[in-house]
């Protein structure tokens, strides 16, 4: 007499996820995966752009509603660059939010440039809600021809 027992498929893949998500949890608990663990991988402010030529380093940096007076750019050491401001919350009265994603408050954001600069030979403007930062290269940071003699 032959025993007949129902083919359920998924109920050993069911039992297979749950392990699999036992197991990541426990992954994640060990590495303490969270965005205060690791703040590399939270978003930074404000978004900045670097590229090269030859004569200078550029930057330019995203920052909607910001004035003058509340941003302060330093150059510091031979390649590192500083944006430190505050960007003011809109406090209207008498409303009820129904979503708030932009940040308010203090950042500062410090970048390492791709080359040495010449920090007396920086060049700043902010326009349409967009920061432009144009910085030299030192002399020590630009190609140099060399010649080559023949013999």
């Amino acid at each position: 007499m032959a025993l007949l027992t129902r083919w359920e498929p998924f109920r050993s893949l069911g039992r297979e996820m749950a392990r699999m998500r036992d197991e990541m949890d426990r992954l994640f608990d060990r590495w303490d995966v969270t965005a205060e663990a690791w703040p590399a991988l939270a978003v930074s402010y404000p978004p900045v752009n670097v590229w090269e030529d030859q004569e200078f380093v550029y930057a330019e940096a995203e920052l909607p509603g910001l004035k003058l007076e509340d941003l302060q750019i330093t150059a510091t050491g031979d390649d590192q660059l500083t944006i430190k401001g505050e960007r003011k919350a809109a406090a209207p009265e008498k409303v009820e939010w129904h979503r708030q994603e932009r940040g308010f408050g203090n950042f500062e954001r410090a970048l390492a440039l791709p080359a040495a600069i010449d920090p007396a030979k920086v060049e700043a403007r902010l326009e349409n809600g967009v920061l432009t930062v144009k910085m030299a290269k030192s002399a020590a940071a630009k190609p140099r021809k060399i010649p080559v003699k023949a013999i």
